[in-house]
């Protein structure tokens, strides 16, 4: 009886630990992290004291991770360079697209990060592209399972120069809320009314380019509209108009935004 016991806690034992290796196996260190996507990890304290990552990969392509889920913004291949291999990133539990331009929505991206149970939220335009998903309008809400919430808000263009780029009703931002902390992608958009609308944000990612979306001046204007906590300019590349991020710190100082600049290029 004292050996059949013996033997069976030496299985339990060692079940333990082949369950502690795979886990260990499959759970990256925040370097090994840091080493697949470019630049440092921006850390975010949550109210039940764990930690949201957010990763710039490129462009307008952002990876968030919070209780070990992937979110994944608007991921594209080979669009905007640099040439991105999302299949040696962590699977994504959710996907997002803003709307269906070929820097902001690639089905290879989608392959490449799905795994069983990926969810896609987007506009109706990238929904009918990829042929399944979500699609969310401006207006429109999603709840996740982890009670976290999705809100799809305007993005468009109203200069205008600019009308044929994003039309109104088209595309989407997105405030993303979780415990204790709301992002808002902006997604491409410029100062527009419904700005005024999106409150209570801790950090926000507003584009800055031309001929596409906003100048240094435009930014500057929207980041005091919504007023985050900390302010990433993305969505900065891509075009022969280089665009100048120093005007854009230099505008801000002083109105207690934190600018902080990472490789969305």
């Amino acid at each position: 009886m004292k050996k059949t016991f013996i033997i069976i806690a030496g299985l339990v034992v060692l079940a333990g630990l082949v369950a502690l290796a795979i886990y260990l196996a499959g759970k990256k260190s925040s370097d090994d992290l840091s080493s697949l996507f470019r630049g440092e990890v921006d850390s975010f304290p949550l109210d039940d004291g764990t930690d949201l990552d957010i990763y710039s990969i490129k462009h307008g392509s952002v990876a968030i991770n919070v209780s070990d889920k992937w979110i994944y913004v608007d991921p594209v291949t080979t669009a905007a360079l640099p040439e991105t291999d999302f299949s040696v990133m962590p699977k994504a539990d959710y996907i997002l697209f803003t709307h269906d331009h070929y820097d902001h929505f690639d089905t290879l991206a989608v392959k490449q990060l799905s795994k069983d149970g990926t969810i896609i939220l987007a506009n109706a335009s990238s929904i009918d592209k990829l042929g399944y998903g979500c699609s969310l309008s401006n207006g429109e809400s999603y709840t996740t399972a982890e009670g976290w919430t999705v809100d799809a808000v305007p993005a468009y263009n109203n200069s205008p120069e600019k009308l044929q780029f994003h039309p109104k009703g088209r595309d989407n931002g997105y405030v993303l809320s979780f415990d204790g902390v709301r992002i808002y992608i902006a997604g491409d958009t410029e100062v527009i009314p419904e700005l005024e609308e999106i409150k209570d944000i801790d950090i926000a990612f507003l584009p800055c380019n031309l001929p596409y979306t906003m100048t240094p001046e435009q930014c500057a204007e929207a980041a005091r509209i919504v007023s985050p906590r900390v302010l990433f300019p993305y969505h900065y590349g891509g075009s022969d108009i280089e665009t100048d991020l120093q005007a854009l710190i230099d505008l801000l100082e002083g109105s207690g935004i934190e600018v902080r600049i990472r490789q969305y290029a």
